[in-house]
């Protein structure tokens, strides 16, 4: 019987701090691993190194890259990030994995697409299962990006699995937000001004090269005529539209390009540290959402009568308004 390799050491709350600090990968990660534990030992660990790091991040650039599965986000995620470290950026990737259905775990798909990156001394690339969490963002995320940017990363680039509610709140983390559509327009199209229009900065129509870049250019036109034509929206607040290909690497500039711009106005009109502190709120509060959930369905009382208010709401006995202020009496009944 083969014998049990030994148990790594734990590392202290000082080991921790300065190894991200001195930007030492390795314990960074073990500090983002940390941060993503649900034990309680952990949290409190967490806790107080995220205390410690705090002041030192914020000087970052973040942004958000969404796009619909196939779109090549990935392709454009690692041209765009061999770029900036080729201009003397260190870029941190928080690439957002679909997890595991068994395990929760995430499938490292990025990380593998990434492989040029993946292997630069200037890059760190993190995937992360969202192990079920709305939206397809886990729901560390914005603490992973603190603490790469106390680790010295001053691009962070967010992307999303693409689906659901993801996009928002992507937006809602980051500085400029970036979606890449396909050359076909068709649907999203249709769908513009429900979407990405209130959310995105900039919109690039990726994979314009070959016999799509005729059909990208076109989308383009499509897209910012159908932009132009929405109401109620300042003209200097709408997207940027441009097309790229991260394949070949053409037009990735022009994005990166019109991202600066539009941080850089951020800055000079004082609407980043705005942006940053309403951030910060909503941040605050979906804390308290996830906590306050979590200690309900926790609590023992709750867990007694769960399953009867389920069947009768299942079954349609019961309205779920019912239920849930019942869920929530038995809860508040002992504090």
């Amino acid at each position: 019987m083969s014998a049990k390799p030994p148990r790594r050491r734990e590392l202290s709350l000082d080991e921790y701090d300065q190894g991200v600090r001195g930007g030492n990968v390795a314990v960074l990660a073990r500090a983002l691993t940390l941060i993503e534990s649900r034990l309680p030992r952990h949290k409190q660990l967490a806790e107080q190194l995220l205390t410690r790091l705090m002041p030192l991040a914020g000087k970052a650039i973040r942004v958000g890259i969404t796009g619909a599965p196939g779109v090549g986000k990935s392709t454009f995620v690692e041209a765009l990030g061999m770029k900036l470290i080729r201009e003397g950026h260190r870029v941190a990737v928080l690439a957002v994995d679909p997890s595991s259905g068994i395990s929760g775990g995430s499938i490292l798909g990025d990380k593998t697409r990434m492989a040029q990156l993946s292997i630069e001394p200037n890059a760190y690339i993190r995937p992360s299962p969202n192990a079920g969490t709305l939206g397809g963002v886990a729901s560390k995320t914005r603490e992973t990006m603190l603490v790469c940017e106390a680790a010295g990363f001053d691009v962070v680039l967010v992307e999303t699995v693409g689906v659901g509610q993801s996009e928002t709140m992507v937006a809602e983390m980051t500085d400029v937000f970036v979606a890449l559509l396909l050359p076909g327009a068709g649907d999203e199209l249709q769908g513009i001004k429900r979407g990405l229009i209130e959310l995105a900065d900039v919109i690039a129509v990726n994979k314009a090269d070959g016999p799509m870049q005729k059909q990208a250019e076109v989308a383009a036109h499509q897209y910012q005529q159908a932009i132009e034509s929405l109401a109620g929206r300042d003209q200097k607040k709408l997207p940027r539209i441009l097309t790229c290909s991260a394949l070949q690497n053409r037009g990735v500039d022009g994005v990166w390009d019109a991202v600066q711009l539009i941080f850089k106005d951020l800055q000079l009109t004082g609407e980043l540290e705005k942006k940053r502190r309403k951030q910060n709120l909503r941040w605050l509060w979906s804390l308290v959402d996830q906590q306050l959930r979590l200690a309900i369905q926790e609590h023992s009382g709750v867990a007694a009568i769960r399953d009867d208010i389920e069947s009768q709401v299942l079954a349609g006995t019961m309205p779920a308004e019912i239920a849930a202020r019942e869920i929530l009496r038995v809860f508040l009944q002992d504090r």
